[in-house]
């Protein structure tokens, strides 16, 4: 385990998380504001979950933390961090099933990652939505993201332009309650 809250462990995948990944990357709810297209069968989870299985959060990339939920010990999605080679900035995104959704897990597991990479010394984390998905944008307001912009018609995903909004949280910016 990497991280806990009172809630739920964020950790490396497993392999025994593929049938639950592939479960929630199926949903088309799930991936509607997402950069694959659903379904995601377990054939093509499988080599996912390894890799993400393998990869280090302290090296420059993506890292994908799983999220169990301690009550069930079950995978209920996963929070996404891209780590500058310069080690003092990251993006960060998250998934969360459908089923999750609306009990504050992923706020839980958002501020958990922001904590700890806080801790580690950067200075600034960003991230980005298509700007129809307000639970995400609300979600990165609630955690102390700034909204610094909109990118109209910026990205082409499944067969439509989308706005982009973009969020940004700062160390020295960051709200006490965050």
């Amino acid at each position: 385990m990497l991280l806990e809250t009172p809630r739920l462990r964020l950790r490396h995948f497993q392999a025994d998380d593929v049938p639950a990944f592939s479960a929630y990357q199926s949903d088309p709810d799930v991936a509607r504001y997402q950069g694959w297209t659903a379904p995601v069968p377990v054939e093509e989870a499988a080599p996912l979950v390894k890799r993400f299985a393998a990869a280090d959060p302290a090296l420059p990339g993506w890292f994908q933390y799983a999220i169990e939920l301690k009550a069930d010990g079950c995978l209920i999605g996963d929070v996404g961090v891209n780590l500058h080679e310069n080690l003092m900035q990251a993006d960060l995104g998250f998934t969360l099933a459908a089923d999750r959704q609306g009990y504050g897990y992923a706020t839980e597991a958002v501020r958990a990652v922001l904590d700890d990479l806080f801790a580690r010394g950067l200075r600034r984390v960003s991230a980005e939505c298509d700007v129809r998905n307000t639970r995400s944008a609300r979600l990165l307001e609630r955690v102390g993201f700034q909204r610094e912009g909109l990118r109209p018609a910026f990205t082409w995903l499944k067969g439509e332009w989308t706005d982009d909004l973009i969020f940004g949280l700062l160390a020295d910016r960051r709200p006490p309650s965050a």
